[in-house]
C-alpha cells in the first residue's frame, strides 16, 4: 500500500468517524461525513470537517466548504458518500456544485450513491470537471454506516437491529411475561447511546403491557436525540396512561394499527398526541412486518433499534429484516423456566456462517455481548 493510499484512509477514517456523530439525526438523508485538506510543508492538514445535520440539511460536504472557506482551493475533499449531483424539492445547491466552486482539485470518496438512477453521476460529473476522483477508500465501512440509506433506497425499508438482553440461562423476562431486571446500569447507559444513533425505537405491544416503557434516551445532553417510539399494536391497544402516551407531546409516538382496528380506540389515541398508522395483516394474522417497515421508509425513516422482544425479533429475522443482532448476557441467573431470549429459529440463523457474522463482541460492564451483521 503506498503513503498515497495509507493517507486516503486515515482521513477517510475522520470522515466516517464525523458522518457517525450525525446518526439518528439526519432522517431521512444519510449522515456524510466530510473532510477537506490541503497540502502543507510537513504533509496534508485538515481546514475543513462536517457533517449532515439535523433534519437533513446542510450536507456534510457544505459544513465542511463553510468551515474551510478559500483554504479549499486546490485541496482534497475526503466525503463518505458520493456526493449528490441533482437538485431536490427541498432545494440547495448539490454537493457536486459546490465542490468545484470550492475549487478542490481531488476527491475521494467511500462510495457511490445506492440509487441506481444516479449511481456514479456525481463523480463522473467531477471527472468531467477536471477534478481527480478516487472511489471505493474504506467502502465496507461506509457501507455499514450509510445501510440504513442503502436499504431505504435499493429495498424500500429501513435496516433494523434487534436488541435482546439476557439472563445468563437465557431468558429475557419471568414466567407469564413477569419483568425482572437483567442489565447492568453500564449496559443499560450504553443501550440509551444506542438509541440516540437511530431514527426510530421499534416495539410490539406486548412489550408495552408488560413493561410499560418510556423508550427514551436518557442521558446527560442526548435527551433531544431520542427517536421516534413506533409501536405494532394490531388491535390499538395501547393504554392511555402509558408511560408512551403520556409523553407523547414530548417525544412521538407512532402506532402501527391492523386495518380492522377499532376506529374508537384510534380516535382516544389521535386525541391523546399519538399518529396511528394501518396496514395489512400477514397471512398468519400478525401484522405484515414488511409493510410496516415500508411504511416507515416511506415516512423518511432509515434506521430501526427494535426492542419489541423475542416473538418480534425471531419474526423479524425470520423474514429477512433484521440486518444486525445484539444479544446482550447477563451473569443473573433466572433460575426458573421463562421467556426465551433468543428463540429457535432465530438462533439458527445466528449460528449460520452463510447468514450472519459476529461484527463486535465484548463486555460492558458485567454483560457480555454479541453484534451479529447479516451476510445474506
Amino acid at each position: 500500500m503506498s503513503d498515497r493510499d495509507e493517507i486516503d484512509r486515515a482521513f477517510m477514517r475522520q470522515a466516517l468517524e464525523l458522518g457517525a456523530r450525525g446518526l439518528g439525526q439526519t432522517w431521512p438523508n444519510p449522515s456524510v461525513g466530510a473532510v477537506v485538506t490541503r497540502d502543507g510543508p510537513e504533509g496534508p492538514v485538515v481546514v475543513g470537517a462536517g457533517h449532515t445535520q439535523p433534519g437533513g440539511r446542510p450536507h456534510g460536504e457544505a459544513m465542511a466548504f463553510e468551515q474551510a472557506g478559500s483554504a479549499a482551493a486546490g485541496g482534497t475533499l475526503y466525503v463518505t458518500l458520493e456526493p449528490c449531483s441533482h437538485r431536490t424539492l427541498r432545494g440547495g445547491t448539490p454537493c457536486v456544485e459546490r465542490t468545484l466552486l470550492a475549487g478542490v482539485r481531488r476527491v475521494v470518496s467511500a462510495m457511490a450513491d445506492p440509487n441506481p438512477r444516479i449511481a456514479g453521476l456525481g463523480h463522473a460529473l467531477l471527472r468531467s470537471s477536471g477534478v481527480e476522483v478516487v472511489t471505493g477508500v474504506l467502502e465496507d465501512q461506509a457501507q455499514r454506516s450509510h445501510r440504513g440509506h442503502v436499504l431505504r433506497v435499493t429495498q424500500g425499508r429501513p435496516m433494523v437491529t434487534f436488541k435482546v438482553a439476557r439472563t445468563a440461562d437465557g431468558f429475557a423476562g419471568g414466567a407469564a411475561q413477569a419483568r425482572i431486571r437483567i442489565s447492568c446500569a453500564e449496559a443499560g447507559e450504553w443501550v440509551h447511546r444506542e438509541r440516540a444513533r437511530y431514527d426510530a425505537i421499534m416495539l410490539g405491544i406486548g412489550s408495552v403491557l408488560a413493561d410499560d416503557p418510556l423508550l427514551t434516551v436518557r442521558l446527560a445532553g442526548l435527551e433531544i436525540r431520542s427517536p421516534v417510539r413506533v409501536v405494532l399494536d394490531s388491535n390499538l391497544r395501547l393504554p392511555l396512561d402509558s408511560q408512551l402516551v403520556r409523553g407523547a407531546g414530548e417525544v412521538p409516538v407512532w402506532a402501527i394499527a391492523a386495518e380492522d382496528a377499532p376506529v374508537e380506540a384510534e380516535a382516544r389515541l389521535v386525541a391523546a398526541g399519538v399518529e396511528v398508522m394501518r396496514i395489512g395483516r400477514a397471512a398468519d394474522g400478525h401484522l405484515d412486518l414488511g409493510e410496516a417497515l415500508r411504511l416507515l421508509a416511506a415516512r423518511g425513516i432509515t434506521r430501526v433499534f427494535s426492542e419489541g422482544g423475542p416473538t418480534i425479533g425471531e419474526r423479524l429475522a425470520l423474514a429477512g429484516f433484521a440486518d444486525e443482532v445484539i444479544v446482550s448476557t447477563s451473569p443473573i441467573v433466572l433460575g426458573e423456566a421463562g421467556v426465551v431470549a433468543v428463540r429457535p429459529g432465530l438462533a439458527a440463523l445466528l449460528a449460520d456462517p452463510k447468514m450472519y457474522a459476529i461484527a463486535e463482541a465484548g463486555i460492558i460492564g458485567q454483560d457480555r455481548f454479541q453484534h451479529f451483521t447479516r451476510i445474506a
